[in-house]
């Protein structure tokens, strides 16, 4: 039998959101900053850049979220955690890895939509652009049901 080790890997931890997507929710949330952005694929007219270190600075009252997909994912749902208890509301665009720890610290208790299929990010190479993990949206900010 053969494993694909494409299924469970990219060479690259950066996927730009899906524009149709971010739109979406742009439009129920009127984002005000990307927190995990580079200057050519950032949503918002506030973003900050991997120079800026998002995780260090304080965001805002609604931001958008499609962190990097590495390792440092739980990272980014914890600080989009704790944003969310002062009172700041994340939409974010994550893995659904929901066998992982930072699943459960971070985002088991928000509510989620876990999106049907595989989504097609934007300059992505290979595999059509499709990604090789399914996704999901938390809410960091609003309580599931």
């Amino acid at each position: 039998m053969t494993i694909t080790t494409g299924l469970f890997t990219s060479n690259s931890e950066e996927w730009e959101t899906p524009q149709d997507l971010f739109d979406k929710y742009n439009r129920l949330f009127g984002f005000q900053l990307d927190v995990c952005a580079t200057k050519f694929n950032a949503k918002c007219k506030n973003f900050f850049t991997k120079e800026d270190n998002g995780l260090s600075r304080p965001w805002m009252y609604r931001n958008w979220m499609n962190p990097p997909y590495g390792r440092a994912v739980g990272k980014w749902c914890a600080k989009a955690y704790k944003e969310a208890h002062d009172g700041n509301l994340t939409v974010a665009l994550l893995p659904a890895r929901t066998d992982t720890k930072w699943f459960h610290l971070y985002c088991a208790r928000w509510h989620k939509v876990f999106l049907q299929g595989r989504l097609k990010f934007k300059n992505a190479t290979g595999g059509g652009g499709s990604a090789p993990f399914p996704s999901m949206i938390v809410f960091f900010g609003i309580p599931a049901r």
